[in-house]
């Protein structure tokens, strides 16, 4: 997922883009970077850890400029490593590029391959750093020119925030798929891959960059160009279930009102008769306020979240999710005992830690379990910038509803349907990119998915 933050021009640039990683900490929590550019001098500091960890008082005030890139990882190609932080720095002959890129391309393979017969030498294992080689190697004498070139060969999901010498620049793939959305603060404009950095920093919302769109800002003002030929959106609907923080807007609507949709008409789908409604925190909280609030069965906390462990989803290794499972959630037993539990989740990836959840509450003296899930089953690997590559980590690939809920324990399980989950988001339906719930990929990017991928 990542997350994405620019500044451009502000004095206070290397400063804003901390507070904006902070508030995209969600999106990724393996790396942190921020590059900023004085005159002709280029201050670039990362490293793996949380931004609390990598940047203090000292790092910020050493990087000078009044323009900053900035980035939070969360790894989907490319291994979790410090030459695969970002921003990406290289030097090049048309000058000083940075890039800070959310999304996955899907004609990696064979950009790298025709780049590499044309001497190009690469230092990462991320498809961000193609990007950077094709800037390098285009033969346009413009700016404006070098950077569509360059976007034009790229095929994916892409939202990207770039330095290019003195000139920051944002840009969106034509489908739409990861968010980005353009500010302003003292006269500066601000990129953000959500509106909830803009809250901290005191920032204005001016609009989303719209798919396909490029905007350049120069210390003279924005230009925005729309180079590219139309195609259908494809927004993530992911981001509104699981990935987004609830007091953003995505893809201008608010996530948290449309996760209230999505539990009320879970509980019009499948109620169930309980004494209580309790969420996974954090992020099945909104859904079960919604799902208690329709069907009118009070809400209840009944596990306390530590909030010093990271989202366990976006771990990067197997190990790291479990462990961190262990310690991040707390049954209330005084909430739970004899007692018959909806609990709500957003989503179930690869069903490892449901188990354990069911088992918990089941120790604290929970009496009925059901589960009810916020959005169907996950049976199709994402291949836009969502960490589950191959079909045999969705455990909804594998297994039926009644498999898997035999497996956790449950008394009842059960997933919001594919028309419901539509049915509650704030655009219409063609909008969203549901290819991970259904197996339909975008027609002119799922032509560059192999078979062998697709059946992995």
């Amino acid at each position: 997922m990542c997350g994405i933050f620019g500044v451009y021009p502000h004095k206070d640039a290397a400063q804003l883009a901390c507070l904006g990683l902070y508030a995209l900490q969600h999106r990724g929590e393996e790396s942190s970077g921020i590059i900023t550019r004085s005159g002709k001098k280029v201050h670039l500091h990362k490293a793996l850890g949380l931004v609390s960890d990598v940047f203090d008082e000292k790092i910020i005030r050493s990087l000078r400029g009044e323009l900053a890139v900035g980035h939070v990882r969360y790894s989907t190609t490319g291994s979790s490593s410090i030459k695969n932080t970002q921003p990406f720095y290289v030097k090049s002959k048309i000058g000083d590029i940075a890039i800070a890129h959310n999304g996955n391309l899907t004609n990696t393979l064979s950009l790298h391959r025709e780049l590499e017969n044309n001497g190009a030498l690469f230092q990462t294992t991320m498809d961000s750093e193609i990007i950077a080689h094709l800037l390098a190697h285009s033969h346009n004498n413009n700016l404006q020119d070098t950077i569509i070139w360059a976007l034009s060969k790229l095929q994916g999901a892409y939202s990207l925030v770039l330095m290019l010498n003195d000139t920051l620049i944002g840009a969106r793939d034509t489908y739409g798929w990861r968010p980005l959305c353009l500010g302003k603060l003292d006269g500066a404009y601000i990129l953000a891959s959500e509106t909830c950095a803009l809250d901290l920093i005191g920032a204005q919302y001016l609009r989303d960059v719209e798919p396909g769109e490029i905007v350049f800002i120069k210390k003279d003002g924005l230009k925005s160009l729309k180079p590219f030929g139309k195609t259908p959106r494809a927004f993530c609907i992911f981001e509104y279930i699981y990935f987004a923080r609830p007091d953003s807007n995505i893809f201008e609507h608010n996530v948290y009102m449309a996760r209230k949709k999505l539990g009320a008409q879970l509980a019009n789908e499948f109620p169930a008769q309980a004494d209580l409604v309790m969420p996974i925190p954090d992020s099945g909280v909104f859904a079960a306020l919604g799902f208690s609030e329709a069907s009118k069965i009070p809400f209840e906390f009944g596990m306390i979240r530590n909030h010093y462990i990271g989202r366990t989803f976006i771990q990067p290794s197997q190990y790291l999710r479990d462990f961190r499972v262990k310690i991040k959630l707390n049954p209330l037993r005084d909430v739970l005992k004899g007692k018959d539990v909806i609990l709500v989740e957003d989503s179930i990836v690869r069903g490892t830690t449901s188990r354990a959840r069911v088992k918990t509450l089941r120790q604290a003296g929970a009496n009925k379990i059901h589960m009810r899930v916020s959005c169907p089953p996950l049976k199709f690997p994402c291949f836009y910038g969502i960490d589950f590559p191959t079909k045999k980590e969705l455990v909804a690939s594998k297994h039926d509803i009644a498999w898997f809920r035999d497996f956790i324990g449950a008394d009842s399980l059960e997933y919001l349907s594919l028309e419901g989950m539509l049915n509650s988001m704030p655009l219409p339906r063609e909008n969203f990119c549901t290819a991970c719930f259904t197996g339909k990929y975008p027609f002119s990017h799922a032509c560059h998915l192999s078979k062998e991928i697709l059946e992995k």
